[in-house]
């Protein structure tokens, strides 16, 4: 008795559908992460420059997101709602010559 040959097409049409499920849902858990933590509430530029400057901070210094994701983990266990513990208030490990990007960008990242 002969194999069934596969439908690599078939296959590969489902991987990419699966594929582009998973961006989307990627890009609406990140668009109700920004609305959850304020950053919506930014004008676009600063909103981006503020990742930028997290992601370039990232490199810089890696305990700088060991202390956002304290941050971050803080508000999901608040349920999502900014408050005293995790809200907008400026880390006091934070250094005052930075002009706020380090704030700006903790609470993006």
């Amino acid at each position: 008795m002969a194999r069934k040959p596969r439908d690599y097409d078939a296959e590969l049409q489902t991987l990419m559908d699966r594929a582009k499920k998973l961006k989307g849902q990627k890009t609406v858990q990140l668009g109700e992460l920004v609305q959850v933590t304020g950053a919506d509430a930014l004008p676009m530029e600063a909103l981006a420059g503020a990742l930028l400057a997290a992601v370039e901070q990232s490199k810089k210094s890696p305990e700088a997101v060991q202390r956002w994701a304290e941050r971050g983990q803080a508000l999901f266990q608040q349920g999502g709602k900014r408050g005293s513990k995790a809200g907008p208030a400026e880390p006091a490990d934070r250094p005052a010559s930075d002009n706020g990007k380090a704030a700006a960008a903790g609470g993006g990242t």
